[in-house]
Order: C-alpha cells, then structure tokens, then sequence
C-alpha cells in the first residue's frame, strides 16, 4: 500500500498554463491538475486510456473536429491512441486518470 500527500508532491508546468502533481501506481498515473483560463493543449495521443474527472471549472475537449464542453462533475474517457486536444475556458482542477502506467509522468 502506498500513502501520497499532494502537498508534498512538486507541481510541474507541462506546457504553459498546465500545472500537474503526478501520482504512479504500478499501472496507472493520477495527473491531478490545475489549468489556466485560456490555456491550450494540442492535439496530441498516446497508447494510454485516459479518464478525465472534471473537479472545477470549464473545459472544452476536441476529438475528431468535435467540441465536448466539460464541467464540474463530468468524467469523460478517452480511448487510447485517439487524438485530442482542449482549451480551459475557465481556471480548472481535474484528475486525469491513464491506463497503462505513462513512464514520461514518472
């Protein structure tokens, strides 16, 4: 068993505006989030499924030329190898759930 205090975990900025504490088990990452109004992510995949917890906030997600508004309370799943991008409309706070493990958030 494993006890994590997110306090204690160092933030790190992936790209502008996107704040990250991670968390690995030994097969699957916890990115638990803090997105800035207007911040942008591009479009990108990975072999990872992903599971996105909306806590705060509003987020648009873009798969396939199609706009999904994300807010508190919605959980939307990614499968993997599926491209995607989003935009923060507003501050944000999510927990991104992947599965497998994704080794570069280690």
């Amino acid at each position: 068993m494993q006890f994590f205090n997110l306090a204690e975990i160092e933030e790190k900025e992936l790209i502008p505006g996107y704040h990250a504490r991670f968390i690995n088990s030994e097969t699957m990452t916890f990115a638990h989030w803090r997105i800035e109004q207007s911040a942008e992510f591009p479009e990108h995949s990975h072999p990872n499924e992903q599971v996105i917890n909306m806590l705060e906030g509003e987020f648009i997600i873009r798969i396939d030329n199609h706009d999904y508004q994300l807010q508190k309370g919605n959980v939307f799943i990614i499968p993997a190898g599926v491209p995607h991008s989003g935009t923060a409309i507003t501050d944000c706070k999510t927990i991104d759930v992947f599965y497998p493990l994704r080794a570069e958030y280690k």
